[in-house]
């Protein structure tokens, strides 16, 4: 089946075509797309993928796209593009939560955390247990939620063999490293490995209904909370 993933949750994104089932995958193209840019390029990009690769958007079989946490507008474009291309091709749609895909990325078996940069001196982690046999990979998610960088130091430094902590951003691999965590940098995921994990979440049955498609920002963004109305009240 012809796949396409799709990864706005970042200051960059990227959109890769892949070909992939039960026995194998295969990348087909991948492009980087300037964050910024999403709403304006995104469409036009996978024009120019579909269209290198001698493809029409009518053979896509699966879209998959990256739910957050991450940038607002970034995550809104992403999912908004994909729940309009699914439905229009009828097609099924997957989501990935942009943690899964570093643990994934990292490639690693037995328990994992995932930390990103939520800013503010806050970390969004995601706590997985990650198999490994042979060609067979597992991913199973035991939470994903946001710490302080003090609760997050303090959490690890209390267990007598805390988890490896994988991530994609510089800022928390130093802070790690100098509380005298195990931490590893990795590149941030692009949209090939989720291509990768969305695939075999598709396998496995795991399919979003459109209308209930939405960004897993794990804390309300600025813009909700800037835009919410004041209640009024009452008693005046």
């Amino acid at each position: 089946m012809l796949i396409c993933a799709i990864d706005t949750s970042g200051r960059d994104g990227s959109l890769a075509l892949a070909r992939g089932d039960a026995s194998g995958f295969e990348p087909v193209a991948v492009a980087s797309i300037a964050g910024g840019t999403y709403s304006a390029q995104l469409i036009p990009c996978l024009s120019s993928l579909l269209r290198s690769s001698a493809l029409d958007k009518s053979a896509i079989d699966l879209f998959i796209v990256a739910s957050g946490p991450g940038s607002f507008t970034g995550l809104r474009v992403g999912i908004s593009t994909v729940k309009a291309l699914a439905a229009a091709l009828q097609k099924p749609a997957v989501s990935v939560s942009v943690l899964e895909a570093v643990a994934w990325a990292a490639e690693r078996s037995g328990r994992l955390l995932a930390a990103l940069d939520a800013q503010r001196q806050e970390i969004y982690i995601g706590e997985y247990e990650c198999g490994h046999d042979g060609s067979a990979r597992s991913l199973q998610k035991h939470r994903e939620s946001l710490m302080t960088a003090a609760e997050l130091i303090a959490w690890l430094a209390g267990h007598s063999s805390p988890p490896l902590v994988v991530t994609p951003d510089a800022g928390v691999e130093r802070q790690l490293h100098d509380a005298g965590l195990a931490v590893q940098a990795i590149p941030r995921p692009s949209a090939e490995i989720y291509a990768k994990l969305g695939l075999q979440k598709f396998l496995g049955g795991e399919t979003v209904v459109l209308d209930d498609l939405d960004a897993n920002y794990i804390r309300r963004s600025d813009a909700e909370i800037f835009s919410t109305p004041k209640q009024s009240n009452p008693g005046r």
